[in-house]
C-alpha cells in the first residue's frame, strides 16, 4: 500500500481552525489525526465527519462545546485532512474504514461516549456503536443513515457516485459548496481543498461512494443488518438533528426515530441548511448537542 501524506504547509493559518494536532498510529506506517479539544478528565463527545470534508467541518462547534466543560474529538478519517492517505482506491474498503476508527477508539480508550455524525461519519459512527456499545453513552445523527441496501437509492446519491467514480475532475470544494446553502468563503473553499494537493490524494474521497451498500446482497450489508439489530434494542438517547434542505437524506430521520427505541421523547430537530448543517447552522447544532449533555449530566 502505497500512502501518502499531506504537508503540513498546505494547512498553515487556517482561519478558525487553531487546534493543536493530535496523531495515532493506526497501521503500519499509516496515521490518523485528530483534533481533541477540552478538559481531558470529561466524557468525550466524538464528532465524525463525512465526503469529502474533514474534522474543519466542525470547526465552529468545537470551541462551544469544549468551552462548555466538555472534552471533543474529532478525528479525520483515513484518506481525509491531516490524515494519511492511501494512493489507491482500490486500498479502502467500509472494514478497513471500520477497523482504523476502532483502532484509533480503542487505542485512547474512549468511554462514555456522545456520539455526534454526519453522513460517512453516521456509516461508521453507528457501526461502531452497535460493535461496542458499552463504549457509547449517547448518539446524535446530523443527515445521516446506515443503510443496508434494501432502501430505495435517492437518485441524488446515484448521480453523486457516477461523478465520483467516473469524473475525471472532483473538485473538493465545490463538492461541498454544493451541499451547503450559505456561500463558503475564499479561505474556507481553500480549506477545504488543502488536504488534496494533486488529485493521486483524492483516492480516498473517490471511494466512498461506491462503498455504501446499494443491495442487499452487499458484501457489508449483512454486517450493517447485523449492527441494525444492535441499534433497534438501544435505548440509550439517540436524537437526529436533520436540515431542511439535503435531497440525500430527507425522511431518514423519521426512519431512525421508528426503528430505535431510544428516540422515543427525544428533543428532535430540524435545522436550517443542506447537507453539511455543520456549515449551515453550526450554533444551533451545538445546541442541541450541549442540550443533550445537560440532559445526561448526573445529579
Amino acid at each position: 500500500m502505497r500512502i501518502l501524506r499531506t504537508s503540513e504547509d498546505r494547512f498553515a493559518d487556517l482561519p478558525d481552525y487553531p487546534f493543536t494536532p493530535h496523531y495515532q498510529d493506526v497501521g503500519p506506517g499509516l496515521r490518523m489525526h485528530y483534533v481533541d479539544e477540552g478538559p481531558a478528565d470529561t466524557s468525550p463527545v466524538l464528532m465524525l465527519h463525512g465526503e469529502p470534508s474533514w474534522s474543519y467541518l466542525y470547526r465552529h462547534m468545537i470551541p462551544l462545546i469544549a468551552a462548555a466543560g466538555h472534552r471533543v474529538l474529532a478525528p479525520d478519517l483515513v484518506g481525509f485532512g491531516k490524515s494519511d492517505k492511501p494512493a489507491s482506491v482500490d486500498d479502502y474498503s467500509y472494514e478497513r474504514h471500520l477497523s482504523w476508527l476502532t483502532h484509533w477508539l480503542e487505542t485512547l480508550d474512549l468511554q462514555d461516549i456522545t456520539l455526534v455524525c454526519q453522513n460517512w461519519g453516521s456509516l461508521l459512527g453507528l457501526r461502531l456503536a452497535a460493535d461496542r456499545p458499552d463504549r457509547f453513552r449517547q448518539i446524535i445523527v446530523g443527515n445521516g443513515m446506515l443503510p443496508t441496501g434494501e432502501q430505495r437509492t435517492p437518485a441524488a446519491f446515484r448521480a453523486w457516485k457516477a461523478f465520483a467514480t467516473y469524473s475525471p475532475w472532483f473538485p473538493v470544494s465545490r463538492i461541498v459548496q454544493l451541499g451547503t446553502e450559505r456561500t463558503l468563503k475564499q479561505h474556507e473553499r481553500a480549506a477545504y481543498d488543502a488536504p488534496f494537493p494533486s488529485n493521486e490524494y483524492k483516492a480516498g474521497a473517490r471511494a466512498f461512494p461506491r462503498l455504501v451498500p446499494v443491495i442487499p446482497e452487499d458484501r457489508v450489508s449483512h454486517a450493517n443488518r447485523a449492527a441494525w439489530k444492535v441499534l433497534e434494542k438501544w435505548r440509550k438517547p439517540f436524537i437526529t438533528c436533520f436540515s431542511t434542505g439535503d435531497p440525500i437524506t430527507r425522511g431518514a430521520d423519521r426512519y431512525l426515530q421508528r426503528r430505535i427505541p431510544g428516540a422515543l421523547g427525544q428533543p428532535h430537530m430540524t435545522l436550517r441548511g443542506g447537507h453539511f448543517l455543520q456549515e449551515d447552522s453550526p450554533d444551533d447544532f451545538a445546541r442541541v448537542i450541549f442540550d443533550a449533555l445537560k440532559a445526561e449530566k448526573p445529579a
